[in-house]
């Protein structure tokens, strides 16, 4: 169906013969592609003049599964890490957009649809979950004119699954995926223990005391109420601190009345500790959270996209540990196309990067560079022979 697109392909080898890995990659990729077409659409026949993500951006995503069978590692166009610049942009209309009014036609019909399909199957729905509803939509309607909401309603049909959040936002909007870690808060269980809480209180009072300067450089000046006892009232006599029997009463009447187990709760060592999440881009994902302690291996956990049910914007979730979290990671796989990686943790890291000084130095592909340093060498090894040979003849 395609083939004057495979005769007449865009990446080529230079005049010499010698290709770099992207030219060798990109005359792969073309040809997986336009072999798709026979199924994407000419099996499954959407109307590709209306919407060009049911015709390219199905088969750009079936595309992406061929090509993870022809070697590991190849750097397929629907990958999450790669369509972030694009989200971000401003240039740019929904994919669910009239194929004549298509801006960056290239990222908005191929690479996003393929991308987003890309997070269902391995993010959000599963692999075995996705394959099944996508085998279920190509079987239903191969040979007819399937539109995107038979597209839509088909996965979710055949998956069991509400998916509108996901089409809403990845095909009707121009929102990006950034979903940031905000803030993480710490509790520990009061258990109401007066001899605890004047401790507590006392080191707090004093630590803010402390920190404050004004408070440091004011503590020499002479005070009125010394120099003058009557003005001296209830609170200026008052022990903040000091426990009282009265106190100590209220607390063991307080233990009394609870049951074993909730004594038990009382001592447990677990912490608890509240993440806070944020939406920044508008387009709602699963939350990935991995979790770093002192010690030990991280724990991943995925939270599900109902998460934001009720507030699209900021969420909270408590996680009750063993161990303090000392660091919280979002999508450390880099899995749902997140755009900004730098609100990704928490605490905040700086930010690493490298600069090289100098002009910079036109590069030539590898092939061409061994091939090269190959003809050196062997020219070399002509050279010494011809020498070698030469002084033979000279001692004769």
């Amino acid at each position: 169906m395609e083939y004057p697109m495979i005769c007449f392909n865009g990446p080529q080898p230079e005049e010499d013969g010698t290709y770099n890995e992207k030219t060798k990659h990109g005359l792969i990729s073309v040809i997986i592609h336009e072999v798709g077409h026979n199924w994407f659409p000419m099996i499954v026949n959407s109307d590709e003049r209306q919407w060009s993500w049911m015709d390219e951006g199905l088969n750009s995503f079936l595309q992406t599964l061929t090509e993870a069978e022809w070697q590991k590692y190849y750097p397929s166009r629907a990958d999450p890490r790669k369509i972030g610049t694009y989200m971000r942009s401003s240039n740019q209309v929904p994919i669910m957009t009239n194929s004549e009014s298509i801006l960056q036609f290239g990222p908005n019909a191929y690479a996003k649809p393929a991308v987003g399909l890309a997070i269902l199957r391995e993010t959000i729905m599963g692999r075995e979950i996705f394959d099944e509803a996508f085998q279920e939509f190509s079987q239903r309607w191969m040979f007819k004119r399937p539109e995107p909401s038979d597209f839509f309603r088909t996965m979710e049909d055949a998956a069991g699954i509400d998916l509108d959040w996901f089409w809403r936002s990845w095909f009707y909007t121009t929102n990006h995926v950034d979903l940031a870690v905000t803030g993480i808060t710490r509790y520990v269980i009061d258990d109401g223990d007066p001899e605890d809480k004047s401790k507590r209180e006392k080191t707090e009072d004093k630590e803010y005391k402390k920190n404050s300067l004004t408070d440091q450089r004011n503590s020499n000046l002479p005070k009125y109420v010394n120099e003058n006892k009557g003005l001296h009232d209830f609170y200026d006599k008052l022990k903040r601190f000091k426990i009282s029997d009265d106190d100590r009463k209220s607390f063991a009447d307080s233990l009394a009345d609870l049951t074993p187990e909730q004594r038990k709760l009382l001592k447990t060592k677990q912490d608890f500790q509240v993440v806070s999440f944020e939406n920044k881009g508008g387009v709602i994902m699963p939350i990935l959270v991995e979790l770093h302690f002192e010690e030990g291996k991280p724990q991943k956990i995925n939270l599900p996209a109902e998460m934001w049910k009720k507030n699209s914007r900021n969420v909270k979730r408590l996680f009750v540990t063993k161990r303090p979290i000392v660091k919280v990671v979002l999508d450390s796989g880099q899995q749902t196309a997140d755009t900004d990686l730098t609100n990704n943790v928490w605490p905040p890291e700086i930010e690493k990067n490298r600069f090289k000084p100098g002009p910079k130095k036109e590069s030539s592909n590898p092939m061409r560079v061994n091939r090269e340093k190959k003809e050196k060498e062997q020219k070399k090894q002509e050279e010494a022979k011809s020498k070698k040979k030469s002084t033979k003849v000279t001692e004769k």
